[in-house]
């Protein structure tokens, strides 16, 4: 895989370590997003906090490809579990993604299908997971898996969502933004993938959880993704 690769966060805290990793070259303002541009293990990079949400991360993952054509784009970041079976600190790589939150069911459409798209569900590249796994073996041994991240423009914190997102739409995950980064990478055929690092267990105790696991999440995400980078 040859030329830049996009990198993005959220929020500050995800992309704090790439910023003192990275070799910086060049800070550029642009739609009131901030992109660095350098290297990281010699590889031409573009990192950016692009803000929470999908409107954000859909227009923070246009400009990477419209304006410094990046050749591929990882978004790094925590989320909350959905699979019973993980635990604070698991790491979600994506196998694919998809809104939660899209619901045209009143028309006949299922719950999480976009109308009148090709697709609804956004597969990420075979071979950055491939790598991811390789990664995330080597640096969290039993503490990753590939998944469906799902996301929507909801912070979720009741436990009967939870079960509900977990058995209806198979989520590993859910988060604001993957899947319309997703769904723009599809849309300009760019691989993607989605690292997400678990803060919380999106069941109602994310006020202990959050701001407690959120710098140790974003570490290990930062952990993998410089993992990937460095193997590519």
């Amino acid at each position: 895989m040859n030329g830049n690769v996009g990198i993005i966060g959220a929020m500050k805290e995800e992309i704090e370590l790439l910023r003192q990793a990275m070799q910086l070259d060049r800070v550029i303002e642009h739609a009131g997003i901030t992109f660095l541009q350098g290297k990281l293990h010699d590889r031409d990079v573009i990192v950016c906090q692009s803000g929470v949400g999908k409107v954000n991360a859909a227009v923070c993952t246009q400009l990477l490809i419209d304006r410094f054509h990046v050749q591929a784009i990882l978004f790094t970041g925590v989320a909350g579990a959905l699979d019973p079976s993980m635990d604070i600190g698991d790491i979600v790589i994506s196998r694919d993604c998809m809104q939660h939150d899209m619901d045209a069911s009143p028309l006949g459409f299922a719950k999480g299908e976009i109308p009148y798209a090709p697709r609804s569900v956004f597969a990420a590249d075979a071979r950055l997971i491939e790598i991811a796994e390789q990664v995330g073996q080597a640096r969290f041994p039993g503490r990753m898996r590939v998944g469906r991240v799902l996301s929507g423009d909801q912070f979720i914190a009741d436990r009967a969502v939870v079960e509900k997102l977990h058995r209806d739409m198979g989520g590993s995950c859910t988060e604001m933004e993957g899947a319309a980064v997703a769904q723009v990478c599809d849309m300009n055929d760019i691989p993607f993938l989605i690292i997400r690092s678990m803060s919380d267990k999106a069941d109602g105790s994310a006020d202990v959880n959050f701001a407690e696991f959120t710098v140790e999440a974003s570490r290990r995400s930062f952990n993998m993704i410089d993992g990937i980078v460095q193997a590519l």
